[in-house]
């Protein structure tokens, strides 16, 4: 699916997960909650940034969250390019509201449970193609503190970054460093055939950007990363 928007030259967005943090180690909700990379996540950023050495980029963007900036700043130092971090709100995670920090198979249980499914498999055994709208809007029902975003809120804000960034580099590849929900719910919303769970830390999807529309040429690639591994 294209979405429709003014006249450009092509832009080609290298939109990446951050490294594996200390909160995805240990399988808890990490949405506007921050933490920083492991070991792990340090060498798959090295990793990738030295898979993407040769690759000239215009521009680098990332969330306002740490893992994100310090994502972007090893894959620069390894990939031997420096250029400004473009810190954009907008691409943040999804916001779990009062749900930060707990374990993820709790949330998905209790969103999937409230509604009427004894598991997360039962849930999208029913909701295959509208699960992740669906997803977001329960974790946001049950948020009575209200902090939690909803599918409209979120969805809207990721659309306006990606237009941000392609009105302001009109030509050439954009490395852009954010998060696994942001980058699957882009999939969903500009080619849902493409959408992939999980999205791995440090994959890269590329998105074009030409002729006023968006298209996304692959997901969740690995194969920088593989370039990158020192082999003994």
């Amino acid at each position: 699916m294209a979405v429709q928007k003014g006249m450009s030259n092509k832009v080609t967005l290298y939109v990446t997960r951050h490294g594996k943090t200390m909160l995805n180690t240990i399988d808890r909700v990490q949405g506007w909650a921050d933490s920083p990379l492991t070991e792990a996540g340090i060498v798959v950023a090295e990793q990738l940034g030295r898979g993407l050495a040769g690759t000239k980029f215009e521009a680098v963007y990332t969330s306002d969250r740490g893992r994100t900036i310090e994502t972007a700043d090893i894959v620069m130092q390894n990939a031997a390019f420096e250029l400004p971090l473009n810190q954009l709100k907008g691409l943040r995670e999804f916001g779990f509201g009062k749900f930060e920090g707990e374990l993820n198979r709790v949330m998905w249980e209790k969103a999937c449970e409230v509604h009427g499914f004894p598991t997360v498999e039962a849930f999208f055994e029913v909701h295959k193609h509208d699960a992740p709208r669906l997803m977001i809007d329960m974790v946001a029902e049950m948020d009575e503190t209200g902090m939690a975003e909803n599918w409209d809120i979120f969805t809207t804000r990721l659309l306006a970054s990606l237009d941000l960034i392609c009105s302001e580099v009109t030509d050439g590849n954009v490395l852009v460093v954010c998060h696994g929900m942001v980058i699957n719910i882009l999939l969903s919303l500009l080619d849902p055939d493409s959408v992939a769970v999980p999205i791995e830390n440090a994959s890269v999807t590329k998105i074009s950007f030409e002729n006023g529309s968006y298209t996304v040429e692959s997901a969740n690639d690995m194969q920088y990363v593989a370039r990158g591994v020192i082999k003994n």
